[in-house]
């Protein structure tokens, strides 16, 4: 299913999304409200939609979505580049997905949309101004969200987040039960060395670390494999974000640009999120490592964008040649 949506994607000219996103901003939003109505509850959260011959989860297809919606309405709007307006207007674009998300709740997925964001008006010519001042917004709702309103008796973050990002921020903590995924998978990534363990690795051959098949799998490529694996995995992703920069660069025009460099963001956020929350650098989410956990609605996902880079690719090389 991912190959024929890459496959589609990249052959569909990009330009069709001005057209077309109203209609696809308004189905994201349909989706991913549907989930509270009809999604089965899963570990306490609501996710995921069962269709009749799939089931899928709305949110990742919406990360798809938004990207190209939201830069077609920053490209449809040159004239109004650097005005305040247009940073709150793709606030409140971004915030009513971002909102629904949260609630599900999914903070990973979140926090994803709203570097997409960030990273459209950042290719879309935004001044610095307006990110500093979206920074203390961001510190002043924090504060608010977990600090002011749990004290008036209000709480919008669920006990288990608080609990992750408090063993972040205490590492060590309760390693018998808030702290134990993150100390079996220092655990895994430590005994992996320079050349790995191979069949050996026992924290993830006995299931001592929890989730190593999905949130974890770095921990289990840097146990079996060692620093080399970590390194040769790395450096591929290196090659993957390299490579959607340089399609930025070559687009031949802004929305292809803002697509192309916006995805980059996307796999460069996951992939720092993702192996940061299992060496203790990042707090635990539900981020994904793209390409390599397991999953299929978000490696679906990973080959649609892949398939929109083709097609942004596709088209700056036709018209550098004059095609």
């Amino acid at each position: 299913m991912g190959i024929v949506a890459l496959a589609g994607l990249s052959l569909l000219d990009y330009e069709n999304y001005r057209r077309w996103q109203w209609p696809l901003y308004a189905f994201a939003l349909v989706s991913i409200a549907a989930v509270f109505a009809l999604g089965p509850v899963t570990r306490g959260s609501r996710r995921w939609l069962t269709l009749p011959f799939v089931r899928f989860q709305p949110s990742e297809l919406a990360l798809v979505i938004l990207t190209v919606t939201l830069a077609a309405f920053l490209s449809d709007r040159l004239q109004l580049i650097g005005l305040r307006r247009m940073t709150v207007y793709a606030l409140a674009y971004m915030a009513v997905p971002a909102a629904l998300v949260f609630g599900q709740p999914d903070l990973g997925t979140a926090m994803v949309f709203l570097i997409l964001m960030l990273t459209l008006l950042l290719f879309y010519g935004t001044p610095w101004t307006h990110f500093a001042v979206l920074l203390g917004a961001a510190v002043g709702l924090a504060v608010l969200v977990l600090k002011v309103l749990p004290m008036a008796g209000i709480r919008l973050v669920h006990s288990y987040q608080m609990q992750r990002l408090f063993v972040f921020l205490h590492p060590g903590h309760d390693v018998q039960s808030t702290g134990y995924n993150l100390t079996q998978s220092l655990i895994a990534v430590g005994s992996g060395a320079f050349s790995g363990r191979g069949n050996q690795a026992t924290q993830t051959v006995l299931d001592f670390l929890p989730e190593h098949h999905t949130d974890f799998i770095f921990a289990v490529i840097g146990e079996r494999y060692g620093f080399v694996g970590a390194a040769v995995l790395l450096a591929l992703f290196v090659v993957l974000i390299w490579r959607a920069l340089r399609i930025a660069t070559i687009s031949r025009d802004l929305l292809g640009s803002m697509i192309a460099g916006c995805i980059a963001a996307i796999f460069l956020f996951e992939v720092f999120v993702n192996i940061g929350m299992t060496i203790g650098i990042m707090p635990i989410t539900g981020i994904p490592l793209p390409f390599v956990s397991y999953g299929g609605a978000a490696l679906i996902t990973d080959l649609m964008l892949v398939g929109l880079l083709e097609s942004v690719h596709l088209r700056g090389r036709l018209a550098g040649s004059g095609g």
